[in-house]
């Protein structure tokens, strides 16, 4: 299980429809200001003109964008990044291009545009926009960072995770240290330069390769921490920015870690509360601590004896808690969560596992996509560690269990993943204000399990121009799930520029 701040849109999403560089304000990057397309050291990459091509699905077209390898040397090594667009529809006047991230660190941000929102946002706002992405550098097609072969990256996610003895706690470390060599050995290039800061700056080279004067956003999950660095940097370029299930860039490491852990407490919570209304909750229908207990004794149980599941690869306790996780994402994947566990106390663990493989991006013949290796990445470099060793997580269990007693033991310990990691930090936490921007919409949903509601009231507070839209429900994000009033608000700022009043709510 690496659950530590992955914040994007889940896969199932796709078919079914960090922070600021040590030592600077939240509105400059490392070593240097906010460079704008007159900064004659970048002027090659804001002239840059893309050679658009058919690709893909019918209707799409992609190209590719030079941007610095590091943005200190911008006469030194240049990056690829990947650009995709799909031309507005009409009826309407243009009005420019609608830049779309799901998050992760590491969700590519191609595939949600031609997975999802360029066929499934509402038609008015496909229909006045040009719908365009970026995979951001180290993601994606956007020279990915690797790190592990697939059956190096099978046995990492089967490493116990709620280690009992020093022997456990040993080979925990072990398996982090394994995972962050690999990255260096075979990432060393581009390690240093993935952060989110590098990422935002790359969009401002996208946006006038795009022809828009401003940018127009909608970033959702880790993607909002993503346009709020945007809008930092470059507020007076910032145009419609809709920032949904939101970061809080104030944070240290271990707060997010430790405030994600209870926002997966509270929706367990809430799939719990179902759970005993249906006759077919495998974890009993009396109550929800009743519930909780069971599922605790069941991931107890699979840490000492792991379950088959028809292949070489055993349910243990580190891969069913990552698919239950999974499920907490999105409600509409309670009945599926059901009927998987249900299989699991049976002995049948392959149903489990299958969520677990969803969330990881494994794939069919074994290997994964980049999403692990990049969300490292960028969330090693983005924020200095949670824990410097194995000592301090067992310090800190306690409040890790208290803030879930289901989740907490597992997640404090995925904590120490960036612990070994081979590039140092850059980042470090601090309010972002991007005074000057246009209105910001930061979109919080009150029972979201990966990006807890607090964190979208204490971003809205953070922003000179924050208007905080509130979704009262489940799951992760909330625009494009089913609110007619959040749909409704959202599309309404993006088409006509008029954003939702102050503390609207939705339910």
């Amino acid at each position: 299980m690496d659950i530590r701040r992955l914040l994007r849109i889940p896969a199932s999403a796709l078919v079914a429809v960090g922070l600021l560089v040590s030592g600077c304000s939240a509105d400059t990057a490392s070593g240097s200001s906010a460079s704008s397309g007159s900064d004659s050291s970048l002027k090659d990459f804001y002239g840059q003109k893309l050679d658009w091509r058919a690709c893909g699905v019918p209707g799409f077209q992609c190209a590719t964008l030079k941007a610095p390898l590091d943005y200190a040397k911008p006469d030194g090594a240049r990056i690829n990044l990947a650009v995709a667009r799909k031309k507005a529809t009409g009826p309407g006047k243009r009005l420019g291009s609608l830049l779309v991230n799901p998050g992760g660190p590491g969700g590519s941000a191609i595939d949600y545009l031609q997975g999802y929102a360029a066929i499934g946002y509402p038609a008015p706002v496909r229909a006045r926009y040009d719908m365009a992405a970026i995979d951001p550098r180290g993601v994606g097609r956007s020279e990915p960072v690797e790190c592990l072969t697939g059956k190096e990256m099978d046995a990492y996610t089967q490493v116990d995770q709620t280690p009992d003895d020093q022997g456990e706690t040993t080979a925990l470390a072990t398996a982090f240290k394994k995972f962050a060599q690999g990255c260096g050995q075979r990432s060393a290039k581009i390690l240093p330069h993935v952060s989110t800061v590098d990422s935002a700056r790359d969009m401002d080279i996208f946006r006038e390769a795009l022809g828009d004067k401003k940018l127009s956003y909608v970033g959702a999950s880790y993607g909002t921490f993503l346009g709020a660095t945007y809008a930092g940097l470059f507020p007076q370029r910032t145009g419609r920015l809709v920032l949904d299930g939101a970061m809080d860039p104030s944070l240290s490491s271990r707060e997010q870690n430790r405030d994600q852990t209870a926002g997966f407490e509270t929706a367990f919570k809430s799939f719990a509360a179902d759970c005993v209304k249906q006759a077919d909750c495998p974890l009993g229908t009396e109550s929800v601590a009743d519930v909780s207990t069971r599922m605790k004794a069941f991931f107890t149980s699979l840490d000492s004896k792991p379950i088959p599941t028809g292949q070489p690869r055993r349910l243990g306790e580190a891969l069913a808690t990552t698919g239950v996780i999974a499920a907490m994402y999105d409600e509409a994947g309670w009945p599926q969560l059901r009927e998987a566990l249900t299989r699991a106390m049976a002995g049948d663990g392959a149903s489990l596992l299958a969520l677990a493989d969803s969330y990881y991006e494994r794939q069919n013949d074994g290997t994964y996509a980049n999403l692990m290796y990049a969300n490292s990445a960028v969330n090693c470099l983005d924020l200095p560690p949670a824990f410097k060793d194995p000592a301090e997580v067992r310090t800190a269990l306690p409040s890790f269990e208290k803030a879930s007693p289901v989740f907490g033991d597992g997640l404090a310990w995925a904590s120490l993943n960036c612990t070994y990691w081979p590039t140092k930090a850059t980042g470090s936490p601090h309010r972002i204000e991007a005074k000057g921007a246009a209105p910001i919409v930061v979109v919080g949903t009150t029972r979201d399990p990966a990006t807890p509601y607090k964190w979208a009231q204490s971003l809205a507070a953070q922003l000179s121009s924050g208007r905080l839209l509130t979704y009262e429900g489940d799951g992760h994000t909330a625009y494009g799930r089913g609110s007619d009033c959040i749909d409704t608000a959202i599309n309404t700022y993006l088409v006509e520029g008029t954003p939702p009043t102050k503390a609207k709510k939705c339910t």
